[in-house]
């Protein structure tokens, strides 16, 4: 009954850390769209505090001075922005901690299967190296490279935590099953390689967001869509793609699986995803770049990328069974 426990504990605590790191995620992006990622000019401290300052006067006459000599000439005490910078440190803490108990718990299923501890223990390297990223940012004083590897960690971290919990639901006894297919496959592989070239096309919008910002200012926020270049053209037309190799991803998938089965709603909130970040997309090009769908925006294309690898996986570990079986699986 313990290891029982124990189990369904590690679970529960690895679909929490997952919500943070996705909630963590779109934190980041409010950090990013609101200008705050200098809000703290140094690391792990901020303005030299573990507890920042709420007001100018806190801070010493001269500290713009001693920022400059640091290499952040255009260094300028905001408080909305520091608590904004360092709520965002606190969040990154607290998931390390998340991770850590989420590995500790993932030692019931060392007797039975290991893999789920080396994946556990895997995230929680990778949360490790995304801190230290995450210095490197404020080091190099938000390098757009750097900030793009900052993501790409985030999404490895939540990549091997969704491998943890779902190989646990195998080793628990628990499968899918799924009628074998040949386009299933090959579709999860086109939907996750369009994605990957979405997320770098996206990062390089993201980029001359940032560009335009710093140029015309947040007064002129209306009017930084007409100044998107090639990159957006191309980013908006894979949308199209992406929509139409994930839908028949997920016709294909709810053709092969039984009602209720894990597949088939992963197969939905795929969709769901889908939909609302091309909305999203949509609202920001139209609405006049509004700050509050920037975020948004970022959390949904992570989150299409946990539905699409949680699919591959479920995928890969499911029973396979001929088509008939399935269909009248389906049918009953």
């Amino acid at each position: 009954m313990a290891k029982i426990v124990s189990q369904r504990s590690f679970r529960v605590m690895g679909v929490i850390t997952i919500a943070a790191v996705f909630f963590l995620i779109f934190v980041g992006g409010v950090v990013r769209a609101s200008g705050a990622g200098m809000g703290c000019p140094d690391w792990p401290k901020c303005f030299g505090r573990w507890i920042p300052p709420t007001d100018v006067s806190q801070l010493p006459s001269d500290y713009q001075e001693v920022y400059a000599h640091r290499g952040y000439a255009d260094t300028e005490f905001n408080a909305f922005k520091t608590w904004t910078e360092y709520v965002n440190r606190l969040i990154g803490a607290s998931i390390g901690l998340l991770i850590f108990v989420t590995l500790v718990l993932s030692f019931a299923y060392w007797p039975t299967d290991r893999v789920v501890v080396a994946a556990s223990l895997a995230s929680f390297v990778l949360v490790g190296f995304n801190g230290w990223l995450g210095s490197v940012v404020v080091a190099t004083n938000l390098v757009p490279v750097i900030i793009t590897l900052h993501m790409v960690a985030a999404l490895l971290v939540v990549g091997t935590l969704i491998y943890a919990v779902a190989r646990s639901r195998r080793a628990d006894g628990v499968t899918e099953v799924v009628q074998a297919s040949t386009a299933i496959p090959w579709l999860i592989g086109v939907s996750l390689a369009l994605s990957f070239v979405q997320l770098v096309l996206g990062t390089q919008v993201r980029e001359q967001v940032d560009e335009i910002a710093k140029a015309l200012g947040e007064a002129q926020r209306a009017s930084w869509a007409n100044q998107f270049g090639k990159a957006f053209l191309a980013h908006r037309s894979l949308s199209i793609l992406i929509f139409v190799a994930n839908a028949a991803l997920a016709a294909r998938i709810i053709r092969s699986t039984s009602p209720g089965s894990a597949l088939r709603n992963s197969a939905f909130a795929l969709m769901g995803i889908i939909v609302a970040e091309i909305l999203a997309g949509v609202l920001l090009y139209y609405a006049g770049m509004p700050a509050a769908l920037q975020p948004l925006h970022l959390l949904l294309s992570a989150l299409l990328f946990g539905a699409q690898f949680y699919i591959l996986i479920i995928y890969r570990m499911a029973q396979k069974e001929p088509a008939q079986s399935v269909r009248n699986e389906v049918l009953a």
